[in-house]
């Protein structure tokens, strides 16, 4: 019988997550059942999101774009749990281990489709081991890339800036593109994707560090959001024409901003509202939303969950441009499973830098 360690949900969280919230756990993983696969795991992801699914309310996540619940398996390299990943995804539970994407290793198996030293990917990250059925599992090719890739720039974060930018706000010649939180793992490959594609970039970011990276990548313009005060004013300066395009990643003046800096008929992706997770009670919302009718605007919100079935295409993509030289990353990791709670914590005081992650293996 073999140990596994795991992180589990101590306490519901309201305001800031705090390390008080989660609790480490010693767990015996036997030997897998018929049909079943023992996954050493190597690397996990932590994401803002998660942070919904730990508050004593409901989270999101619809099924499917065809209002169906995707059914158990996986698609696109990452695996689903049952329907906990694609259709509406219940909070976790106090006293249980948590979910997340996870890279990892098949150290034991019983069923034939996998072998020992097989990549897998899955959601059953926030453990160094576990047991789970053949189908709750995904092969992974990495394609030369780092497997850990696979958790961000050629992951949902990349596939998230991929169809928050082409398929929800679908930028048209000469448009400018405004993009928050634009060192981060969406915003930075969002910043790629929109250069990639002809247009003048204008990217905010919050420090000297990550503010040089976002030039790194190709971004027109950067705004330093710590030091400029007038965040209107700042991306008004150096839009003098305005914006057609904001991919929406923090919420609150990035978001009062946007619309006023927003020429008629801009359209807005609005993929999260970072600044707002940790607000006890209700957020407050842009004082000129107003703009929405007055420019005939349109903004809509996704969930990726609903896209995963364009994975297959994203990857393909990505996976040339990367191979070309044409897209950069960037990422913080923390090492061992005791360290994955003050991973999470770091995404929401700003103190990651491009994708966050736990190395496991």
């Amino acid at each position: 019988m073999i140990t596994s360690r795991e992180i589990r949900l101590k306490s519901r969280l309201v305001g800031m997550p705090s390390a008080d919230n989660f609790e480490l756990a010693t767990v015996s993983v036997p030997h897998p059942a018929p049909g079943e696969v023992q996954v050493r795991n190597l690397w996990m992801t932590v994401d803002p999101y998660m942070r919904g699914r730990m508050a004593d309310r409901s989270s999101y996540a619809p099924s499917s774009r065809s209002g169906k619940e995707v059914p158990g398996g996986a698609i696109g390299g990452i695996a689903a749990s049952n329907s906990t990943m694609y259709g509406w995804r219940p909070n976790f539970q106090v006293g249980e281990s948590l979910q997340g994407g996870a890279i990892g290793e098949v150290a034991a198996s019983d069923d034939p489709r996998f072998k020992v030293g097989d990549l897998v990917s899955s959601w059953f990250g926030w453990r160094e081991r576990f047991n789970a059925p053949g189908d709750s599992l995904q092969k992974l090719d990495t394609s030369g890339l780092p497997p850990q890739a696979f958790l961000g720039v050629a992951g949902m974060p990349g596939l998230t800036a991929w169809v928050g930018l082409l398929k929800i706000a679908m930028p048209r010649p000469g448009d400018v593109v405004f993009i928050s939180a634009a060192s981060g793992a969406v915003g930075s490959v969002a910043c790629q994707i929109a250069k990639l594609k002809g247009h003048t970039v204008i990217g905010s970011a919050g420090g000297a560090a990550k503010c040089a990276f976002v030039r790194q990548i190709g971004a027109d313009h950067v705004i330093d959001y710590k030091v400029a005060g007038d965040l209107t004013g700042a991306l008004l300066q150096v839009a003098p024409k305005g914006i057609d395009v904001y991919f929406e990643n923090v919420g609150g003046e990035h978001l009062e901003a946007a619309l006023a800096a927003a020429n008629p008929f801009a359209r807005f992706a609005i993929c999260g509202m970072i600044s707002q997770y940790n607000t006890v009670g209700l957020p407050s919302g842009p004082r000129n939303i107003m703009f929405v009718m007055g420019k005939s605007l349109r903004l809509e919100g996704f969930d990726i969950a609903n896209y995963l079935d364009l994975m297959p295409e994203f990857q393909r993509e990505m996976t040339g441009w990367i191979r070309e030289g044409k897209v950069a990353w960037k990422e913080t990791i923390d090492h061992g499973i005791e360290n994955a709670p003050a991973a999470f914590l770091k995404l929401f005081k700003g103190e990651n830098f491009g994708k966050m992650l736990v190395k496991l293996g």
